[in-house]
């Protein structure tokens, strides 16, 4: 118990803990809002619309453990590893607002057609098509994160990327 409570205060080991929620979290959340529209249930879309919110809002967590474990990760990196870093870093920071607009895509999803009913439908497709987009800006920025410290998933050599350390 006592190693686990040690990991859970370690930035680079809560980043890599979190890190799935938004892409697989969201790619789950994203299905049943699917499922619930072709299935037409309103009550359907509203628990895959908060799902979506969670995952979408998650990535602020993700980040921040990511930005306190980026010392101690690029000190323990190879040359190419540090190089994936910096490129996972770098997407990072350029696709995040995805998320945080798919956070508030989907809340306004949630809350707006309470007062304006017509707007349900065009919001849950708006909402559907961010939540694609950011799987594959989550996806993206995770191709780069997984290179970081896993030699045998670099199949191909690390981008130049011109980001100034930390």
């Amino acid at each position: 118990m006592e190693t686990i409570l040690r990991d859970l205060r370690q930035p680079e080991y809560l980043h890599v803990l979190l890190n799935p929620i938004p892409v697989y979290g969201l790619a789950i959340a994203l299905f049943g809002l699917i499922a619930a529209t072709y299935l037409r249930s309103r009550g359907g879309q509203l628990t895959a619309l908060v799902l979506i919110f969670a995952c979408a809002i998650s990535v602020w967590a993700v980040v921040r453990q990511g930005d306190l474990a980026y010392n101690p990760v690029l000190s323990m990196a190879d040359e190419d590893g540090q190089a994936w870093l910096k490129a996972h870093v770098h997407r990072a920071d350029e696709l995040i607002f995805l998320y945080y607009s798919l956070a508030a895509l989907s809340a306004g999803a949630i809350f707006v057609p309470k007062k304006w009913p017509r707007t349900a439908r065009p919001l849950v497709f708006a909402t559907m098509l961010l939540a694609i987009v950011s799987l594959g800006a989550g996806t993206y920025i995770a191709y780069a994160g997984g290179k970081i410290r896993h030699r045998e998933f670099r199949n191909v050599p690390p981008p130049k990327t011109e980001v100034e350390p930390r």
